[in-house]
C-alpha cells in the first residue's frame, strides 16, 4: 500500500477568498473526490490547530494500493480541476509517498 501525504500554506487572499474561505473549498473539492476515484483507500484531510512557524495550513492523508492507483488518482480528470484551483491559492506545497 501507499500512503500520500501533502501539506499546503495558502496564501491569505487568492481568487477572491480568504485564505479560510480557500481551505474549505479545497476541503470539500476534495471530499467529493473520494466517491468517484475508486482507487482511493482511506482518506483524511484537516486544518492545522497549532499555527506555528513551523506549520503548514492543511494536511492531507490518503491510502492507495499501489503507486500505479496513485498514479489514476493524480491524473482522473476531476482531481485535475483541484489541483489546477490550489495552484493558485497556494504559497507553498510539501509531499511525502511511501510504502506501508
Amino acid at each position: 500500500m501507499i500512503k500520500h501525504i501533502v501539506l499546503w500554506k495558502f496564501q491569505d487572499e487568492a481568487q477572491g477568498h480568504t485564505k479560510e474561505e480557500n481551505m474549505e473549498i479545497i476541503r470539500a473539492a476534495l471530499t467529493s473526490l473520494v466517491p468517484i476515484i475508486p482507487q482511493i483507500r482511506s482518506f483524511e484531510i484537516g486544518k492545522d490547530v497549532l499555527h506555528s512557524e513551523m506549520s503548514y495550513d492543511m494536511a492531507l492523508i490518503m491510502t492507495f494500493d499501489s503507486l500505479e492507483d496513485l498514479e489514476a488518482y493524480k491524473t482522473h480528470p476531476e482531481h485535475r480541476k483541484v489541483s489546477a484551483y490550489v495552484k493558485q491559492v497556494r504559497e507553498s506545497r510539501v509531499s511525502a509517498d511511501f510504502v506501508i
